[in-house]
């Protein structure tokens, strides 16, 4: 295990060793103190952050800057090692160890419960570490430094029946006595209530900061936050002061590289070619050993072996490697000070493209390229990390910017925080997600142990005993915060995604995925969902046979129906039967589509295996999707996206969809395109789709659209207020009444086919003329209107059975349209 952080200049104990000769040394080494208490969270009320698990705070875990700003390292020791019980080392220095802390002595788990069985020390075992360091600061050398480790363990555990303040016994022990005359009385205080044996006595880390010592400091900083934090509780602006013109000057020589997060530059620093693995290598922190040198000579029944020396890398190593950022500034060197710094205000100058580059020329030209190139390109993802960072701060208010910059690409540092944002992620979500009971037993815990083992092992992540862990609490919180749901296999896979992204941060995973299901699976987790997943896939056969006829006909003649293969796609969202790689890339377009989405990428599936499909018969196709074959998912989103954009809104209609609902926010998406809007709404005139009978859908192979759609589609009201800039596609209209009722009236450009005369025997056309039309007007939406649901039903099937596309149905027929004042008495010649 590796741990990277921020390499400082140079270690505190170097630090202070420069200082000791100055005659500010006191005042120096306080104020240090004071900001490390504050930056580090020390300082907070009682049961707040003081609460927090103790970092064994030792000299070498303490850094300087240049200019003398101190920083904790190695302060995650206790979490990453479970408080120590897995690892084979004390964490931190001995000699700066409280007594309480060594009295405990090892780590002791229980082999049952694996939990440790130590009472918690608290974290005022870091008071008598930071006292020890202080006083060392002080004096400028090193307590017991001849000391050996089990002469220092005796003297710290002498202390607890000592009647003298351990303070004296180390000023003492070290000669120290006149040097501790030259420092004033409050330090002295500070130093024996840091000092003290007794944790009850011990000064608090409140205390601390409230201590005379600090009586003449400034006023507190402003606490610094490390990364994006959503939906925080803490008042961001409740310190905010504006800077003074020194502070303004300083700002201007600043390292803009320098200015960025952790996270931003080691994501940088790999794609400009970085490679950990090969630096620490090179520093002899990997060795590769044959494998049958590490077997052991024998081993004994008791399971004791013999014969191999202790593996050293599993002891704790010090060592600290500053990784070169050296390829990365020269990457970086020719991009201006003003794109660290991009501004938001004007939202023309956003829509004119991506910012440029003197290196790399138009990036609005590199956003042509495929996606794996863009997401490797250094320069390129420079500028989209800058510019998200600064839209994810000011969510929600810039969450139609995110939409729109999301429509371009997602850069992979900051997708779990885009997807938060497309799904509109609300409210406290830490608070929610603690308030849920997790650890109760519940009847589904057996089936959620059973399934988590086998989804995505081959991910390093989601195969740790930890991940699985995370992934049951998070699918219990669901289960259990929507009691009307039970659990159903493809849930796991669901979750995936958002754990693999959201790891650390299992709060925003369980927010993710609670929005997710409703938007896209509404219904789907129902103890009796037939009805929902039956309707799902009935508009999805509506939809292959609309865009792909020959296909929809072959997988009918051969039986190989959407419930043999479908129903894990859309009840995972294809997560179960695609790998994380390409489901993260597919799911970036899948969010900014709305709940019919995911059918549209179900037929460009189809679409890809199209080939394949219509040479095979029903048990090849079967051995087809027993195996999801290779897919390029790239050219998937992009067919998908073209079908979503051909297909009527109204076609997806399904009474068990998602109600959107209605943004408070003034400053969100509107849907530009006709296509983008979510049709499933609550309707409200006549004009609108309705319900219609699940057994009515499975009898019909077209998919019917509403008379608004073929008033939209059709362009048939000039004044249309939900005419948009997109470019719609012109309808075939074929009246399939008879020439007397035509005659009468009838929707502008429409054909008339009578139905009792239109097809022959075999299926064809009866007349020539009528099949030369539809063959002209191949690739336009063709709207069967008519008086009977039935006749129209029968009529479209029969034009699907002969190939032709993009056939559909006029919901409740053309006598939907005469209040409408749209028909019209076609000319004589017709």
């Amino acid at each position: 295990m590796y741990v990277p952080e921020l390499r400082l200049s140079q270690q505190l104990k170097s630090y202070l060793e420069e200082s000791l000769h100055s005659d500010h040394l006191e005042k120096s080494v306080k104020h240090e103190l004071d900001k490390l208490l504050q930056e580090s969270g020390y300082g907070e009320d009682e049961g707040g952050d003081e609460a927090a698990v103790p970092v064994k705070l030792v000299k070498t875990s303490l850094e300087a800057l240049n200019k003398g700003n101190v920083k904790i390292s190695k302060y995650g020791m206790n979490y990453m090692t479970e408080w120590g019980q897995n690892v084979a080392y004390p964490l931190g220095l001995v000699r700066y160890m409280a007594p309480e802390v060594i009295c405990c002595g090892p780590v002791v788990v229980d082999e049952f419960s694996n939990a440790v069985v130590q009472l918690n020390l608290g974290p005022k075992v870091d008071i008598w570490s930071l006292g020890l360091v202080l006083l060392e600061a002080f004096v400028g050398r090193q307590l017991w430094a001849t000391a050996t480790l089990q002469q220092a363990i005796s003297k710290i555990l002498a202390f607890v029946n000592s009647e003298y303040e351990p303070m004296d016994i180390i000023l003492k022990d070290n000669k120290l006595e006149d040097v501790v005359k030259t420092l004033s009385p409050e330090t002295v205080d500070l130093l024996k209530k840091c000092l003290t044996v007794s944790p009850i006595n011990r000064m608090s880390s409140s205390e601390l900061l409230r201590h005379n010592a600090f009586a003449s400091k400034i006023p507190r900083g402003i606490p610094y936050l490390n990364g994006i934090q959503f939906f925080s509780s803490r008042i961001d602006l409740k310190h905010l002061e504006l800077p003074t013109e020194g502070q303004i000057a300083l700002m201007r020589k600043v390292d803009n590289l320098s200015q960025r997060t952790m996270e931003e530059v080691y994501y940088l620093w790999r794609l400009a070619g970085g490679d950990l693995e090969s630096v620490l290598k090179r520093a002899g922190l990997i060795k590769s050993r044959p494998p049958v040198t590490l077997l052991p000579c024998f081993i004994l029944n008791t399971g004791e072996w013999f014969g191999q020396k202790r593996d050293q890398s599993e002891l704790l190593d010090n060592t600290m490697i500053a990784l070169s950022q050296e390829q990365l500034r020269n990457r970086l060197k020719d991009i201006g000070d003003a794109f660290y710094y991009p501004l938001l205000e004007d939202e023309k100058e956003m829509l004119r493209g991506l910012p440029t580059s003197p290196s790399s020329g138009d990036l609005s030209q590199a956003a042509t390229l495929p996606l794996i190139i863009r997401e490797k390109d250094v320069e390129y993802q420079f500028h989209r990390i800058i510019l998200y960072e600064r839209l994810l701060l000011g969510y929600p208010f810039k969450k139609a910017h995110i939409w729109r910059e999301a429509r371009v690409d997602t850069p992979p540092l900051y997708r779990a925080q885009v997807w938060a944002a497309l799904l509109e992620v609300e409210g406290d979500i830490q608070v929610r997600y603690d308030s849920i009971d997790k650890e109760t037993p519940t009847p589904t815990d057996r089936q959620i142990e059973v399934d988590i083992p086998r989804c995505h092992q081959y991910h390093e992540l989601l195969s740790s005993p930890e991940a699985h862990k995370k992934f049951k609490r998070i699918l219990k919180a669901w289960i259990i915060s929507h009691t009307e749901y039970v659990y159903w296999q493809g849930l796991d896979s669901l979750c995936a995604p958002f754990l693999a992204l959201n790891f650390n941060n299992e709060a925003l995973a369980f927010a993710c995925l609670d929005a997710f299901i409703p938007k896209y699976l509404n219904k789907f987790f129902l103890k009796d969902n037939s009805p929902v997943i039956q309707e799902y896939l009935a508009v999805f056969s509506h939809l292959v046979a609309y865009h792909d006829p020959e296909l929809s006909n072959h997988l009918d003649a051969i039986g190989f129906i959407p419930d043999l293969y479908a129903i894990p796609w859309f009840l995972t969202m294809y997560a179960h039967v695609f790998p994380l790689h390409k489901i993260v890339h597919l799911w970036d377009t899948l969010l900014l589509g709305n709940s019919s989405f995911p059918l549209c990428i179900g037929v460009a599936i189809l679409h890809q295996l199209r080939d394949r499909l219509l040479a095979y018969g029903f048990n090849d196709c079967i051995l087809l999707f027993s195996d999801m074959p290779e897919i390029d998912i790239e050219k998937c989103v992009q067919d998908s996206i073209k079908i979503f954009c051909s297909t009527p809104k109204s076609a997806t209609f399904r009474q068990h969809a998602h109600v959107s609902k209605k943004s408070v926010w003034p400053h969100t998406r509107t849907s530009t395109s006709y296509y983008t809007k979510e049709y499933n709404n609550p309707q409200t005139n006549e004009l609108s789709k309705d319900n219609i009978p699940i057994e009515e859908l499975k009898l019909e192979k077209c998919p019917r659209i509403s008379a608004e759609d073929l008033i939209d589609l059709g362009e048939l009201r000039t004044a249309s207020v939900s005419r948009s800039p997109t470019a719609k596609p012109k309808l075939l209209i074929i009246d399939i009444r008879s020439a007397e009722d035509f005659k009468r009236g009838t929707v502008p450009g429409s054909i008339n086919i009578p139905f009792h005369n239109a097809f022959n025997a075999d299926g064809t056309l009866m007349s020539t003329q009528m099949a030369q039309i539809l063959t002209n007007h191949r690739l336009q939406v063709k709207v069967v209107i008519g008086t009977l649901i039935k006749t129209m039903s029968e009529f479209a099937n029969s034009l699907v059975a002969l190939g032709c596309p993009r056939v559909s149905t006029l919901h409740h027929g053309i006598d939907v349209l005469k209040p409408t004042g749209l028909l019209t008495v076609p000319p004589a010649d017709i």
